[in-house]
């Protein structure tokens, strides 16, 4: 009878271990995936911004060149 019991009581935590792995394992996939999706979002951020930037960029430096040469702006981005 005490070798039943004890079998039972290591059947039962070798499951409460499996169920908890399984837990974790779907937690450790939602955390991923959730990280995925930001650092997704951040990469389309950083682009949207670079390319904000070169644009400020080029007209920053058209005024520049217009100034530089003598010309309007709209002759210097053409140049």
């Amino acid at each position: 009878m005490r070798k039943i019991a004890l079998v039972a009581a290591a059947s039962a935590a070798a499951l409460s271990l499996a169920a908890c792995s399984e837990a974790t394992e779907d937690a450790a996939e939602e955390t991923m995936e959730s990280a995925e999706a930001d650092a997704e979002a951040n990469m389309e951020a950083m682009e949207a911004g670079a390319e904000e930037a070169a644009a400020e960029a080029d007209e920053a430096a058209a005024e520049v060149e217009a100034e530089v040469e003598g010309e309007t702006e709209a002759e210097a981005q053409a140049d």
